[in-house]
C-alpha cells in the first residue's frame, strides 16, 4: 500500500479513497470504501484512455455486462463510471496475495490446493462466461488468493482497451504472453475455450512455479504457446488430468469450465485451502489493509520540498542542521554540498547470549524443535518452506504450526505468563495460536498455531499452549538440534549485512535501521532499502508486465535477477533477487535485496544502487 499522490483526489464518486495498491496497462488501482463501508478496488483508467470517446463507449458497455458476473470466486463490480474526467470502477476489494506472489514468496501448491484453485477458477468462468464475457486476461496477477478460496478479477475490461467498434476484432493480442491461449497469440477471434487453456495454464504454474509457455522473451513465450507441447512430466497425476485437456491447441477439443468440474468431483470441505505459508501471507495482507483503514496514509509531499518527517527521525541519531533535497534526478539521494550527514545509525548490537534471543533463534532450524508435545504425542515435520517456520503433523494428522520470529507479529489477547514471558492467544475460527515475545525483540514472536485446517483440535488453545511451552522449555535448555547445512543464511543477521555508512554512500543519508523478524531489515533513506533471507523458488526472471524492467545483473560473479518498477512520480524501485544455496531442483535459501527511491530517478540508475547494494551485502553471507 502506497500513499496517494500529491493533489491526487480522495474520492471517485461516492468512494472514499485511502490508498494506492498498484497499477496496470490500463490504470491505478486504489483502495477505497463504500457508503456503506465495504472496501473496494477502484480501478482509474489511464488519462490516455480517457481521452479516447470510443474507449469510453467501450469501457460502458464491459462495465454493464460485467454487473451480470456473479457467484463465490469473483470480485463482483460494485459501482463504476464511464462518464467521470477520469473513468473509474469499483470491484469488492480482496485483501489476498496473487497467485504469482504466493507461488513466488511460499513455493508450488500441494496438490490438494492446486486441485481446490482448480475448482475456484472453473466455478468463476462458469460465471463469467454465462454473462456472455470471455475474460481474455486470465493470468496469475488476475488471480488473488483468499482465505476461503481464489477470486477473479479484471474479467472482461481489458476488451475496452483494444481499440475500434467491433470488441472482438482480429489482430490485437491482450494478455499475458505465457498464459493466453494459441488462438490469441495468433490474433484469431477468441471463446470461452481460450480462457480454459489460459487455466491450464495457470494450474501448471501453482503445481510448478513456471508457467508450461515461458520463455526467454515476449516472442519466445507466444511461439512456445502456438507451436510447442508443454512438459508436464513434473505434474502430479491427478494434476495432470486436469491441465492435459486444457491445453489443446485446438479449442473445440477442451472442455467446458462445467466439464472441468465433474472431472474434478466433490472437493472436501476445507476451511483454509492454502498451505499455511500462504494464509501468513494473506493475513499479513489483511493486517496491512486494516492498519490504512485505521490510519490511512497521508498523501506524499510533492518532490523538491525538504523531508521534514525525515529530518524529525534523524533527531533519534543525533541531531543535523539540514535536511536531505530530493531533486528528482539520477543523484537524488546525494545531500546538497555543505549539508553535515546524519551520524551513522547503529545497525547492530553485540551478540545477544540468552538462548530466546534474536542471535541463538536465528541459528535453530524450527522444523527440529519439536519432536513430540506432551498430550499430544509424537510430531513429524511435513512442511519446511521457511527459514522461521515449520508446520508439524500429529499421528492423528493434525497440523502445528510453529513460528520462530517471523514477519508477522502473532495477534491475541493477553494470558497470563510461560516461562516469566507474557504469553497471548489469539483463538479463531481456523486455529489457535500461543505465542510469547522474542527477548529484547516485542515486536516479533515465538508462536504456535494449532490449526483446524486437518482434523479438528478438541482444545486447539490448549494444545498450542502446550507446544509453545514445550518448545521454549527446548530452547531454554539447549536440547534443540541446531546443526544447520554448511553456508545456510538461517544464522545470519541481515541488519549485519550493510553497515549504515555503505548504506548512506550509495542511497544517501540513513535516518534509521528496522529489522522485521529475525531475517529482514530496513534502512530508512529517502525511501527505503531492505534486505530479506530467505528459503523459496529458485529465482527466475520475471516476464510479468507489471514491471517496467526485468533481466540480470552480475553480483560479485553471482547472477542476479532483477525487476523493477515505476511508481508515477513517488518512486523507483528495483528488487535484486539471487540463490545462495540450492535447496533441491527447484528451492534454494535467496537473498533479496530491494531499494526504493523517492522522486523519479531512472529505473538504470535506481537498479545501479541496487546492485551496489547487493555486492556489499554479498560479502558478508556465509561460504556456501
Amino acid at each position: 500500500m502506497e500513499p496517494l499522490g500529491p493533489g491526487e483526489p480522495g474520492q471517485a464518486g461516492r468512494y472514499r479513497l485511502l490508498a494506492a495498491v498498484g497499477e496496470g496497462a490500463m490504470g491505478r488501482v486504489l483502495l477505497g470504501v463504500a457508503p456503506d463501508g465495504r472496501l473496494a478496488a477502484v480501478k482509474q483508467v489511464h488519462r490516455g484512455f480517457a481521452h479516447d470517446p470510443g474507449f469510453r463507449e467501450r469501457f460502458r458497455r464491459e462495465v454493464d455486462v460485467s454487473r451480470l458476473v456473479s457467484g463465490a470466486y469473483t470480485a463482483a463490480v460494485m459501482d463504476a463510471d464511464p462518464a467521470a474526467a477520469t473513468p473509474w470502477l469499483a470491484s469488492v476489494f480482496v485483501a489476498g496475495p496473487s497467485l504469482q506472489e504466493a507461488v513466488d514468496k511460499t513455493g508450488p501448491l500441494p496438490p490438494a490446493a492446486v486441485r481446490h484453485l482448480a475448482g475456484g477458477l472453473a466455478s468463476a468462468l462458469v460465471g463469467i462466461h454465462r454473462a456472455g464475457l470471455v475474460h481474455r486476461d486470465l493470468k496469475p496477477a488476475n488471480v488473488l488468493l483468499a482465505d476461503d478460496g481464489p477470486r477473479v478479477i479484471d474479467f472482461g475490461i481489458a476488451r475496452a482497451a483494444e481499440g475500434g467498434a467491433d470488441l472482438t476484432h482480429t489482430g490485437v493480442i491482450l494478455g499475458s504472453p505465457a498464459f493466453i491461449s494459441p488462438e490469441q497469440a495468433d490474433g484469431r477471434p477468441l471463446t470461452p475455450a481460450s480462457d480454459v487453456f489460459s487455466l491450464g495454464a495457470l494450474l501448471v504454474l501453482a503445481a510448478t512455479g513456471r508457467s508450461p509457455f515461458a520463455g526467454a522473451s515476449g516472442p519466445q513465450s507466444l511461439y512456445n504457446v502456438v507451436h510447442t507441447h508443454p512438459d508436464l512430466r513434473l505434474l502430479p497425476p491427478e494434476v495432470r488430468a486436469l491441465v492435459e485437456p486444457c491445453l489443446l491447441k485446438d479449442p473445440a477439443r477442451r472442455p467446458t469450465p462445467a466439464q472441468l468440474l465433474d472431472l474434478l468431483g466433490p472437493l472436501p470441505p476445507v476451511q483454509r485451502p492454502w498451505p499455511p505459508a500462504v494464509h501468513t501471507l494473506i493475513a499479513r495482507r489483511q493486517a496491512e489493509v486494516a492498519g490504512v483503514v485505521a490510519k490511512p496514509p497521508k498523501p506524499r509531499r510533492r518532490a523538491r520540498v525538504l523531508l521534514a518527517a525525515a529530518a524529525a527521525a534523524v533527531v533519534l541519531a543525533g541531531t543535523i542542521t539540514a535536511v536531505a533535497l530530493v531533486n528528482g534526478d539520477d543523484d537524488a539521494t546525494a545531500a546538497p554540498a555543505g549539508t553535515p550527514a546524519p551520524p551513522p545509525v547503529a545497525t547492530t548490537a553485540p551478540p545477544d547470549p540468552d538462548p530466546l534471543g534474536p542471535d541463538k533463534l536465528r541459528g535453530v532450524a524450527p522444523c527440529r524443535i519439536l519432536p513430540s508435545v506432551p498430550g499430544t504425542g509424537k510430531l513429524t515435520p511435513k512442511i519446511d518452506v521457511h527459514l522461521f517456520q515449520c508446520t508439524y503433523e500429529t499421528t492423528q494428522g493434525q497440523w502445528l504450526e510453529l513460528a520462530i520470529g517471523g514477519p508477522v507479529t502473532a495477534g491475541g489477547t493477553p494470558a497470563g505468563e510461560l516461562d516469566g514471558l507474557p504469553l497471548s492467544l489469539d483463538d479463531k475460527d481456523s486455529g489457535c495460536t500461543a505465542s510469547v515475545p522474542v527477548v529484547d525483540r516485542p515486536d516479533t514472536t515465538i508462536g504456535v498455531e494449532a490449526s483446524q485446517a486437518a482434523k479438528p483440535f478438541a482444545k486447539p488453545c490448549d494444545t498450542a499452549k502446550a507446544a509453545l511451552t514445550e518448545a521454549v522449555h527446548r530452547l531454554k535448555a539447549g536440547s534443540v538440534d541446531a546443526a544447520l547445512p554448511p553456508g545456510s543464511l538461517a544464522a545470519t543477521n541481515p541488519c549485519a549485512l550493510l553497515p549504515a555508512a555503505t548504506v548512506q554512500q550509495v542511497a544517501g543519508p540513513v535516518f534509521g535501521v528496522e529489522p522485521r523478524g529475525l531475517h529482514e531489515c530496513s534502512w530508512t533513506v529517502d525511501r527505503k532499502v531492505t534486505v530479506t533471507l530467505e528459503r523459496g523458488s529458485k529465482p527466475f526472471q520475471s516476464k510479468d508486465p507489471y514491471y517496467d524492467s526485468t533481466g540480470t545483473l552480475d553480483v560479485g560473479g553471482v547472477t542476479a535477477y532483477f525487476t523493477a518498477r515505476r511508481d508515477g512520480q513517488a518512486s523507483t524501485s528495483c528488487t535484486l533477487t539471487w540463490a545462495h544455496r540450492p535447496i533441491d531442483d527447484r528451492s534454494a535459501e535467496n537473498v533479496v535485496v530491494d531499494y526504493t527511491a523517492a522522486g523519479t530517478p531512472a529505473v538504470d540508475a535506481t537498479c545501479r544502487k541496487a546492485q551496489d547494494l547487493a555486492k556489499a551485502a554479498r560479502t558478508g553471507l556465509p561460504k556456501p
